[in-house]
Order: structure tokens, then sequence, then C-alpha cells
């Protein structure tokens, strides 16, 4: 069976220092060192950072892992999340997930992070001075900064297959998580010749396999680090998606790669090969077309659109389900929603995309920018429209274009502002914020897989968290309870 998957998402933020200098690094800077600086919180340990191992066993000569930036703020905070400053944006990396609806309400409370980082700054800043940050892909210049995803694998599944049958679904899963864009950013197609396209990042992708993450940007990331026992599982990295503020966009953007990825684990395809021609080309093809029209060539000759194909995944998702069911993706109640929200804005967008405004977000822009455009009279290369692209994506709640819009929502307000300091009670996540909550100034560091305690006397201690799914809320929540220090808590671990 395949494993649970268990997810997250790292958001990089876009930003602008309104009245100051233009360094990013330096606004960054600030800005997450205003909202951490009173929290309780701990640095982050670099130690089993390998951003450079290849899922491969190889890199591609002249390949690019990211640097690790260790000199610049980065905390990890009381809800399991690491908060911190990623070349020149800042990051939020939402904690351990045990389905894609606790991922959508981490992803939520990251923006709630956000936008009290923007106002704890605001106080600091002089006169005239203020920094907006905005949740989106690009900056309109051709550079682009991710939205990355992972999700927890078995390290049986040989990377060639799964890279094999995911791409498909990278492919054309822009129709429902594409957050659209006005113009084109690429060498080669100026903005008056493309006019909207659904994706903000497809057009940044010029490789169908590789390490890097800036440069020769690759559908299927091989970046190797898995942040769990390298002899269980893997880490699947993806950096092919569009920042989401739409809920069900995000819902389904985790949920359908969840289980596809179980579909891959547990042989569910069947024999049924998807593999496209030319995956490079179709994912730019496949973001140039709103009415979704276009077809892609396939690797077997035939052709078909991407609607067509992600119809095609469904099927085969649904089939997988009745045969298996679906509690790898944390129970089957969530498993059966993320299908019922597949097939339907599978059919609306087949009917009339006027019916998925309130769930996908390029539906949602492109008929504000409609309006906006049929109201002034305005050809698409003006550039009130791509105004109008940024404020939809701007995260202050009086100056969103998105706030206005009647979205549905699948996580409440309330739930939101707890999960800003709480961390999810199903996996590690719960050891890592609550040792936080209780012992903030024991925890020398952490990260994904160790805490690291100092106690003042004795030697540094690690506690490694290997495994995911231990040190969940009904592991040790009656543990920590019972412990009145660290000390203690240490003693019981190693006893």
């Amino acid at each position: 069976m395949a494993v649970a998957k268990v997810c997250g998402i790292e958001t990089e933020y876009g930003i602008h220092h309104v009245g100051g200098d233009g360094n990013p690094v330096a606004s960054s800077s600030l800005l997450v060192n205003a909202y951490v600086m009173d929290l309780a919180r701990a640095g982050w340990d670099f130690e089993d950072e390998t951003p450079g191992n290849d899922a491969r066993g190889f890199a591609r000569e002249g390949s690019m892992p990211p640097e690790v930036e260790t000199h610049l703020v980065n905390a990890v905070l009381t809800n399991g999340a690491r908060y911190y400053v990623d070349h020149a944006h800042p990051e939020f990396s939402s904690p351990e997930c045990i389905d894609p609806l606790e991922a959508v309400l981490y992803d939520k409370a990251g923006e709630e992070v956000l936008r009290r980082s923007m106002e704890a700054v605001g106080r600091s800043l002089p006169p005239g001075q203020s920094i907006v940050v905005y949740k989106n892909n690009s900056d309109s210049k051709g550079n682009s900064y991710g939205t990355h995803e992972n999700y927890l694998m078995d390290r049986a599944v040989p990377f060639a297959r799964i890279a094999h049958l995911i791409t498909p679904h990278f492919v054309t899963r822009q129709i429902f998580t594409g957050a659209g864009k006005v113009g084109s950013e690429t060498p080669g197609a100026a903005g008056r010749d493309v006019a909207f396209q659904i994706s903000q990042r497809s057009e940044f992708f010029e490789e169908e396999i590789g390490l890097e993450t800036t440069l020769k940007r690759p559908i299927v990331n091989t970046r190797d680090e898995p942040h769990a026992d390298p002899q269980r599982y893997r880490r699947l990295h993806v950096i092919v998606g569009d920042a989401n503020l739409a809920e069900v966009a995000t819902f389904l953007k985790m949920g359908t790669t969840a289980l596809v990825l179980a579909l891959i684990e547990d042989d569910g395809f069947d024999g049924v090969d998807l593999a496209l021609a030319h995956p490079v080309q179709a994912i730019r093809q496949v973001a140039l077309d709103p009415t979704l029209a276009t077809a892609v060539e396939m690797a077997d000759g035939r052709t078909v659109t991407a609607l067509a194909l992600q119809w095609e995944l469904y099927g085969l998702a649904r089939k997988y389900a009745e045969d298996r069911g679906l509690e790898c993706l944390g129970d089957e109640t969530v498993g059966q929603m993320v299908l019922q929200r597949w097939e339907d804005v599978l059919h609306g967008l087949e009917t009339d995309v006027s019916q998925v405004t309130g769930q996908v977000d390029w539906a949602a822009k492109l008929q504000l920018l409609e309006a906006y455009r049929e109201r002034h009279g305005l050809d698409w290369d003006d550039s009130r429209l791509a105004a109008v692209d940024l404020q939809y994506h701007d995260l202050r709640p009086e100056r969103s274009l998105f706030a206005r819009l009647d979205t549905e929502h699948l996580v409440t307000p309330a739930d939101i502002l707890t999960a800003v300091s709480e961390p999810p009670r199903r996996t590690r996540a719960y050891f890592r914020g609550q040792c936080l909550k209780r012992w903030a100034s024991a925890v020398a560091s952490a990260n994904w897989d160790s805490l690291v305690f100092d106690l003042g006397t004795d030697p540094l201690r690690r506690v490694p968290m290997m495994d995911p799914l231990r040190g969940t809320a009904e592991h040790v929540e009656e543990l920590l309870r019972e412990c009145a220090t660290p000390a203690e808590l240490l003693t019981r671990l190693s006893g």
C-alpha cells in the first residue's frame, strides 16, 4: 500500500519596500525579524541540509543546486513551520500535514503570518515607508519565485518511474491550479502577443527532469533530501506549481497530486501510459490557452487536451479508490472530498469556466480583468491590467482584490488563527511545535527531522525524528504533559 501522503507547502512571497532602498534581501530580513523578534522560536539547524543530492544518483554537468544560506534569518515557529529569508524573499514553509485539507489550513496560516509581519515591520519603519507582500510567482520583469510542494513517498519506488508517470499530471493540472497572469516574461514572446496565461510559472520551465530550482527549471525536480529515514522514504520536491489564494485550488493541487502519487506507488495505472511527446512545450502550450481547447502531442502519437488528460487521471483515481480506498490521503473522508472536488472542477471547466471562479484562481482573475478591460476599453498590453493582476495577490486586506471576491472557503477563520501558533496533531510537527511552546529557551535549534536541546550544563542533545508519523499528539501528548522540564523529557525519551 502507498505510504501516507504527508505533505507541505513552501511559499516564497513577492516583496516591495515602499520608500526603501530596493534591497529585497534586507527588506525580507526586516520583515521576518519583525515578526519573530518577540515569539517563542528556535533557529534552524543546517546540519542535515543536502540540496545537492540527486535522486538519479548523478547530477547533470554544470547543474547548480540551491545554495544553503546560513547567514540569513531562519526561525522555527511553535506551529512547527519554518519562517525565513530565502535568497531575496520571505518564505513560509508549512509544518508537515497529514492530508490536503490540513495543507490548506497551514497555507492560509502562512498568509496570516505574513500579514502580521507587515503590521509588525510597519511599526518600526520610518514615516512614509512600508513593506508590502504579494502571494504570487513573478515580478513581471522575468524573475520567478517558487511555491514548492512536498510529498512523502516510499523509497522502494524507482525515481525514474515516478518522474515518467507524474509528468503528465504536472503539465496539465494547471487548468485548476494556475493563478493566471497578464502577458509573458520570457524571451521571444512580447506581452502584446500573449494576452493572458492560466499559470504564472509554466513559461519558466526549460527541462523535463533536473536538480535546479532557479535556472533551467525542470518539471520534475530531482532533489533527494528526504528529511526522514532515507532507507524507507523519499520526499518528492515539487517546484512546478503556482501560489494559490483560492482554497479549493490549493486543496486540489495537493490532493490530486497526492492521489496520483499513490497510484504510482500501488501500480494503479494498470498499464495506462499518458506520457507526453514534448512536456516542456506542452506545459507552455496549455498555459497559453484559457479556452482549454489546445491539444498537446502524446508519446504514442495521439493529441489530447489538458482537460481530457485530467479526466483520464481522474478515472484511474476513481478506480483506485474503489479498489484500495483512500486512507493514504489522511482518511477516507478527505480522500473522497478530493475526488468529488476534482470531478466538479473538471466538469465546470468543461462546460463553463464562469462556474469555477469561486474555486480556480486564474478563472477568477480572468473574469476581473475582462470586466476591467470592458469598462475602460483597454488593450491587453495596458499597464493598468498588470496593476490589477498584481493587486489580486496583495496580502493587505484593504488592498487585495482576491479578498473582495466571493470565493469558496474550506477552512474557518478561527481555525486559521489557531494554526498560526498551534502545530498539526497527526505528524511529528506536533512534537516540534509543543517543545518550542513549552521550552523555547532550551531548544538550541531545530529542523524537519530533529530537535537540538541545550540544557545549560550538558553537551547539546539531539532528538531525532526520522519518521514523519511519529511524534504526533497520540504518541507524545501525555508524555509532554507529564514532563515538567526538558531535562525530564530527555531522560524519559532515552529511558
